[in-house]
């Protein structure tokens, strides 16, 4: 039996920061701590919010802490007839429909799609759909426990493919994982509620279903997440002992003192226990040198 595959799987949005850098760290841990396979797919459907040069600045960082892709890097933006491909089963199957549905029409629903569209045909492109019916879909997370969610409750039918032509990240995604044989999913706890729409999408569309691992999100001084588009500051790729340092003890694993990446990477492979990650957000240890960036030219 093989171990299962990860994947670290960016959005060229922006340059890599420190809350990026604890994802990638934490997916490399899991797969490289059982001996699998790791692997990064640059997630770039959304060709409007692509930040120019900002993949190759994510691959080169990475390159930098250590955290090669072991294959080489699938981008999305590649791969658009995969995608289509499984939008047309699932409309064969029934699974999904056009809608014209805005999302001001959505507004007396929370925003949350009925099973029905409120909005009629339409002389423009529509997006498409799935029917979540009566789902209820349930998990076991490696790191945050049980989890349970009522699509049709929380969620309602979702959006599968854009209006403007684009495949919608939960299709996407989920036709990638298998594509690609990922068996874990090791990602950021934003992304916690995408997982039983994902989950649905496997079953609908005969895909296995991998595990899954949340990682805790990291916070900025004002207890937000840190994200790209609040402007985070990019970790510093010339100097990537300091981040990868702090990256580690915010995952609850300790910290190495190796002064070489890889000698650094390879002891705390060795040593990781998802055990000892937490289950809640938090204030990166050292937050200065977390943020690992400077104003150096």
């Amino acid at each position: 039996m093989t171990s299962p595959r990860g994947r670290f799987a960016p959005s060229p949005t922006g340059r890599l920061h420190f809350g990026s850098l604890v994802a990638a760290l934490g997916s490399w841990l899991f797969a490289r701590s059982a001996g699998a396979t790791w692997i990064v797919r640059m997630e770039d459907i959304d060709r409007g919010r692509e930040v120019p040069g900002a993949a190759e600045a994510i691959l080169a960082t990475l390159a930098a802490f250590g955290l090669a892709s072991d294959e080489p890097v699938v981008r999305q933006s590649a791969r658009t007839p995969l995608y289509a491909a499984a939008l047309a089963r699932l409309e064969r199957d029934g699974h999904a429909y056009r809608c014209w549905c805005s999302r001001s029409e959505l507004e007396p629903f929370d925003g949350i799609h009925p099973p029905a569209c409120v909005a009629p045909v339409r002389d423009r492109p529509p997006a498409w759909r799935l029917r979540v019916g009566s789902a209820t879909v349930g998990f076991t997370d490696r790191v945050l426990g049980a989890q349970e969610q009522d699509l049709r409750r929380d969620v309602g039918d979702f959006v599968v493919w854009r209006a403007d032509g684009a495949c919608a990240y939960q299709l996407a995604v989920v036709v990638d994982d298998a594509a690609q044989g990922i068996g874990e999913v090791v990602r950021g706890a934003d992304l916690l509620d995408s997982t039983p729409r994902q989950i649905l999408l496997q079953r609908l569309l005969g895909l296995p279903q991998p595990a899954y691992a949340h990682l805790p999100l990291a916070l900025g001084p004002e207890g937000r997440k840190l994200s790209k588009h609040e402007a985070a500051l990019a970790v510093d790729a010339r100097d990537p002992l300091p981040a990868l340092g702090a990256a580690l003890r915010f995952l609850g694993q300790p910290a190495p003192t190796e002064r070489n990446v890889h000698m650094l990477l390879s002891r705390a492979a060795r040593e990781f226990d998802p055990a000892r990650i937490p289950r809640t957000a938090g204030m990166p240890p050292a937050f200065a040198a977390a943020r690992n960036a400077t104003s150096r030219g």
